[in-house]
């Protein structure tokens, strides 16, 4: 009885996107296993539990990384400095969405696709998708996961594992050209999180005959299903998140133009962008620059075409919270003390609509590519690459080698976690105190100054193990 009713509190949740049409929440687990539409049902289900899952993702993540820092939220006050314990309900949430839609999958997997005749093979694909980025994020973000409630706790290299099997599947089963290329580029991404260079560029170049690919996750404001990273960055009337000045130029990533409930912008999980990236990185490890070089070129070509909309922004202030001193106007930028000002990096919103990138953006130009020579300017501009394009998605905490530990609930109720599971991942040569997040304003003269880049940092320490996994 126990267990059934678990699983009739997992469908009293089931909730359609873009759907009026909510499960009874006193359902039992053989009445929904019977109805006729089990299988779209719960796919529905998988697909709003993803967005949630994506929710805790992106703003955690991108807390504890260089991108933003906590203005005046109700968000974690300690993600920023940064500082993670298993103790902290935001790390123990994170692992919640993480391992609620792994084990909705399973379930997916064991008894509702083979409780319903008419189940579809593009049912089957998407649930096994769905176990598979529950098992990709699992060794992305965390030093360590259960497989399985109250199950053996894996390591990062099992779950990418489980990952590329349960993608294999998904393969198998759709006909969906997008999907196929989505999977495929998935699996580059897990074989990247392995060090794999061989594998990963194999399935990079796979999906690279889709240069416009974009998966994402949908988000339903009406239905109480709402963008929480658009909230922080824009909906909100405060300005709760704020990006590091020398990434004022690509915030906000999500915003709305009409009602907030109407208007949720999705988060891409999937695009295009992935696969030159990998390609270019395991070509810098493998020696060859020009390459790589030509690579990130096409890159820029990809970026380029990708969709932006001039966005009336005056309301955005940047100040009132945490800091006061905020540049507002067309400052100069320099990404450390060393670094030569740069224009264009911090907009001035007062003065008319500022242009938006919804998919993707960068800096970098071709330019910028001829001049790194090196492989360590080469490798310098390719993560500032992914760190442009990849803003505002989740990215970048796993590019800086961090990781969540598991969390204490598990740990109460689980007697495989270990004492070294409750350590978060956190490299040596990451600046504590909130220094990836902190600058200087010389307002006489018209100069922000980053107090680090991080970027500049990541190759200064290219041989850590936590981080570059192609670099020995």
């Amino acid at each position: 009885m126990k267990k059934r009713y678990i699983t009739a509190t997992l469908l009293a949740g089931m909730l359609a996107i873009n759907s009026c049409s909510v499960l009874n929440p006193n359902v039992t687990e053989d009445v929904f296993l019977e109805n006729s539409n089990a299988a779209s049902s719960w796919v529905n289900g998988l697909r709003k539990q993803l967005a949630l899952t994506m929710n805790q993702v992106v703003v955690s993540t991108e807390l504890v990384s260089d991108n933003y820092y906590n203005n005046r939220t109700l968000s974690s006050k300690v993600f920023d400095i940064p500082q993670i314990d298993y103790y902290d309900v935001d790390v123990n949430n994170l692992q919640v969405h993480v391992n609620r839609l792994r084990e909705m999958a399973n379930y997916g997997l064991q008894k509702v696709l083979k409780a319903d005749p008419a189940a579809t093979a593009a049912d089957s694909a998407e649930v096994y998708f769905s176990s598979a980025f529950a098992s990709l994020l699992s060794g992305e973000l965390f030093v360590a996961l259960p497989g399985s409630t109250n199950g053996a706790v894996l390591s990062p290299t099992e779950h990418l594992q489980i990952a590329i099997r349960q993608l294999d599947q998904a393969i198998a089963l759709t006909k969906n050209a997008a999907d196929i290329s989505a999977f495929t580029l998935l699996k580059s991404r897990a074989y990247y999180a392995l060090g794999d260079a061989a594998n990963a560029a194999k399935f990079a170049a796979a999906a690279q005959s889709n240069n416009t690919l974009l998966r994402q996750v949908k988000y339903d404001g009406v239905n109480n299903v709402p963008n929480d990273m658009q909230t922080y960055l824009f909906s909100s009337t405060y300005n709760e998140f704020a990006p590091l000045p020398r990434l004022d130029f690509l915030d906000p990533k999500y915003f709305h133009t009409g009602q907030p409930a109407n208007d949720q912008k999705p988060v891409t999980i999937v695009k295009a962008e992935e696969a030159w990236l990998i390609l270019a990185e395991t070509q810098i490890a493998a020696g060859n620059p020009a390459e790589a070089r030509n690579t990130l070129k096409q890159l820029l070509s990809i970026v380029a075409n990708r969709p932006f909309v001039m966005l009336d922004d005056k309301k955005d202030t940047r100040n009132g919270g945490n800091r006061n001193d905020y540049p507002t106007t067309a400052v100069q930028v320099k990404f450390d003390a060393s670094d030569a000002a740069r224009d264009n990096y911090v907009l001035d919103r007062q003065k008319g609509n500022v242009k938006v990138y919804t998919v993707s953006g960068t800096m970098v130009t071709n330019n910028d590519l001829d001049a790194a020579i090196t492989e360590d300017q080469l490798l310098y501009t390719l993560y500032r690459l992914r760190q442009e394009i990849f803003i505002a998605e989740g990215r970048r905490m796993t590019d800086l080698g961090i990781k969540f530990p598991v969390s204490q609930t598990e740990q109460l109720s689980n007697p495989n976690v270990k004492p070294e599971h409750l350590k978060a991942q956190l490299p040596a040569f990451i600046p504590l105190g909130r220094g990836m997040d902190d600058f200087t304003y010389d307002k006489a003269n018209g100069i922000v100054t980053m107090k680090y880049d991080m970027n500049a940092v990541l190759v200064k320490n290219k041989h850590a193990k936590e981080i570059f996994p192609f670099i020995n």
